[in-house]
């Protein structure tokens, strides 16, 4: 007959695990043995719990949207809806909105971002201006370049494309000899004949006035030429510079040496 099997009682498992506990590291009892002792020690302060517990009375519900934003300044929202009424400030004619707008240029550019829009400040003209923001893409593939829902383009005629660069010349030019930042001023009769130059005469001098007048009064609407005032003289606005810039008046030269050359070939051709 096999002997009984035998059951090990306590005293048996506690002795088989010796083996084990020798094994263990004793950085695990030491680290065991602090937290012990901190839980001995811990304040019992059921308060201070539930104010540290994120799920406290206190605690912000999950999901909660932040604070809204601060609130812009009423002077920077003034400047910023007339930058947008006019497509431009000038320091000459409104400091301190342009002040406004250039000292705060990085947050006025946050303000336009979501308007595919942003402005280009020339600190040294002083003149801020809306322009359509870098890398903006129409939604229609099919539309032009520069289209855009809240900007209102007009093309310009190819007179008052050649009105336009003689007139940026002049205030380069003056600005040479005078300094930047000094308006600069034309009269009607000092400009006649530079425009008969490309346009002709028509034979009629009170035509030819009110052919310039009616130029004049079209690139007003542009933002580069004050009104005409009762001493027939008016005022080039810096806005100039920026409009007629080397890359439109490039586009401009290339028309007129396309339309030479038409005339030239249709002169050519025999009757």
């Amino acid at each position: 007959m096999s002997p009984a099997t035998h059951t090990p009682d306590i005293f048996d498992q506690w002795a088989s695990a010796t083996d084990f506990n020798q094994k263990v590291p004793l950085a695990l009892d030491i680290q065991a043995q602090a937290a012990i002792d901190s839980d001995e020690h811990k304040p019992q302060n059921p308060s201070a719990d539930a104010k540290a517990s994120p799920t406290g009375a206190n605690a912000t519900p999950p999901g909660n949207p932040p604070s809204a934003p601060a609130a812009t300044p009423a002077s920077l929202r003034r400047a910023v809806q007339e930058l947008l009424r006019q497509g431009l400030l000038e320091r000459a004619l409104k400091k301190p909105l342009f002040q406004q707008v250039a000292t705060d240029t990085e947050r006025v550019n946050a303000l336009l971002e979501p308007l595919d829009l942003q402005v280009k400040v020339d600190d040294v003209r002083g003149l801020a201006f809306v322009a359509v923001a870098a890398g903006y893409q129409p939604d229609d593939s099919e539309e032009d370049d520069w289209t855009h829902p809240l900007v209102r383009r007009q093309r310009l005629t190819l007179e008052q494309s050649l009105l336009l660069a003689i007139l940026r010349r002049e205030f380069l030019q003056r600005e040479q000899e005078h300094g930047l930042g000094v308006p600069v001023q034309l009269a009607l009769d000092g400009l006649l004949p530079q425009l008969e130059i490309y346009l002709g005469h028509t034979g009629s001098d009170m035509q030819e006035r009110k052919r310039l007048l009616n130029l004049l009064d079209n690139l007003h609407d542009h933002g580069v030429v004050s009104k005409v005032d009762a001493q027939d003289n008016f005022t080039i606005r810096p806005m100039i510079v920026h409009l007629a810039n080397p890359e439109n008046l490039q586009a401009l030269l290339q028309r007129l040496r396309e339309l030479g050359g038409n005339s030239q070939a249709a002169a050519e051709q025999p009757e």
